[in-house]
């Protein structure tokens, strides 16, 4: 979940989602996918060098802007995708973190889709003791949110209802 690499500390996160590997793909390369399970509302442009643009609420009041850093989404219908974000980690945080999102199918199991698999890594962060409390916290709201898409997809329930944004 949290290791050291070379380059500093990373979070890297698993899941996997017995949904149509395309329907979780588009999750994550699309606002309407990132509405279900992650952000109240976004504007999404599908490019690299754009900015994603993602609301807390529906008002807009609560936003966050990033600059989306790759967008690689051309085999979507086959359930292939990987985004990576500008992501600040705490709301005190001037500095960005890369996270990449990538979603690939899971083995077929029987003439069915087996799912698919999704990894955030979310890094590098600077290995030094204060920066592991936000750490810490980065890692458990993507772990939370992560839980959330495999709700959605997989219950038809979004946790957000019962805890709001």
């Amino acid at each position: 979940m949290v290791g050291r690499e070379e380059n500093g500390i990373w979070i890297t996160l698993k899941e996997s989602i017995h949904a149509a590997p395309a329907e979780v793909a588009s999750c994550v390369a699309s606002a309407a996918g990132l509405c279900r399970w992650l952000s109240v509302l976004a504007e999404y442009p599908p490019e690299t060098g754009a900015t994603l643009e993602l609301s807390w609420d529906r008002e807009w009041n609560r936003f966050t802007d990033v600059k989306v850093l790759a967008y690689e989404c051309d085999r979507l219908n086959d359930g292939y995708a990987r985004v990576k974000w500008e992501w600040f980690p705490s709301p005190l945080d001037e500095t960005p973190v890369p996270v990449e999102i990538t979603v690939t199918p899971l083995a077929d199991r029987g003439g069915e889709s087996g799912g698919a698999r999704v990894i955030v890594r979310h890094g590098p962060f600077p290995d030094d003791a204060d920066t592991m409390l936000t750490v810490a916290d980065s890692a458990e709201s993507w772990r939370w949110y992560l839980c959330n898409l495999r709700s959605v997809l997989e219950a038809k329930h979004d946790m957000r209802a019962v805890r709001p944004l």
